[in-house]
């Protein structure tokens, strides 16, 4: 059961929460702001560095969560094993593809950034971090995950574009 509005969130008590948990269909909300807590120190120490290696880094984290999903990625299983215990249980769950889907932006970005310090275009390189870094902050500081919202809106116009061609 979805309620308007929520971003694809369910109730916790709704459908099964731990089957749908287990399945990876469903994430605790708290573990995605937590990675993207991570995500804004290691790409503002990327922007203070000029670390390649650091952001190659988070780029694979971005890639295994957008290839395996987010409960997969480094810190989604550090917040699964380590954080998530010493919590209750989340009032309600949030649909696990909006960001996988934002992961997968995440590492877009990043790869721009690696292109542009590899081949000395630090001015590109470092636009893209920043752009990665806002997002990630706007989704650690506030709940923003503008990923996340880039989903919703195509999968709102996706039903249009069918109806167009038919």
């Amino acid at each position: 059961v979805q309620r308007a509005g929520t971003r694809g969130r369910t109730s916790a008590r709704s459908d099964d929460p731990v089957r749908l948990v287990r399945e990876h269909l469903m994430i605790d909300p708290r573990g995605q702001r937590f990675a993207a807590t991570v995500t804004t120190v290691v790409l503002a120490l990327v922007l203070l560095t000029g670390s390649v290696w650091l952001l190659a880094a988070q780029a694979g984290a971005f890639a295994v969560g957008a290839v395996a999903g987010v409960a997969a990625s480094p810190y989604g299983r550090f917040y699964a094993r380590a954080i998530r215990p010493r919590l209750r249980p989340p009032d309600e769950y949030e649909d696990a593809r909006p960001p996988r889907f934002a992961q997968g932006v995440g590492l877009i970005f990043a790869m721009i950034g690696l292109a542009g310090l590899v081949a000395g275009w630090t001015v590109l390189g470092y636009l893209a971090v920043g752009a990665a870094l806002g997002a990630a902050f706007l989704n650690a500081a506030f709940g923003i995950c503008l990923g996340c919202e880039i989903y919703l809106a195509y999968r709102r116009t996706l039903p249009r574009l069918t109806e167009v061609s038919r």
